[in-house]
């Protein structure tokens, strides 16, 4: 079965991102409460920094963790197990048999496939020896 997990570089850089928005709250909140502002406007600021916190925790442990979260890099669940399914107990899909007759579809796929396919053309999977 696929599983989406992220890119560590993406990640990285969304790391660093949140540091910078939590300087930039940090800036924020200092400029507000020095000129006096209404009170909402140095809470804006802390606003930014809790989001850029959390933010920054969640990057990190995507770029340097074993399981990570989220959309950029598909990979088998013989690779890296999906983490979420971990977590909720579900049942991971076994892989594909082998079969006696031709394939019409891919079997870790699902993608339509010609009678003389040796890979799969949407995935690029080696397909089951067919006897």
């Amino acid at each position: 079965m696929k599983s989406v997990k992220p890119g560590r570089g993406p990640s990285a850089i969304g790391a660093v991102g949140s540091v910078a928005v939590a300087l930039f709250g940090v800036c924020w909140t200092v400029g507000a409460i020095s000129m006096g502002a209404p009170v909402f406007f140095p809470l804006f600021g802390v606003v930014f920094i809790i989001a850029a916190i959390v933010q920054a925790v969640y990057h990190s442990r995507n770029a340097v963790g074993e399981q990570r979260y989220s959309a950029f890099d598909i990979v088998e669940s013989s690779q890296e197990p999906d983490p979420l399914s971990q977590r909720f107990g579900a049942v991971e899909a076994p892989e594909a048999p082998a079969t006696d007759g031709p394939l019409h579809f891919c079997p870790y796929c699902g993608a339509r496939l010609g009678d003389s396919f040796a890979f799969c053309a949407a995935c690029g999977k080696k397909l089951p020896e067919r006897s």
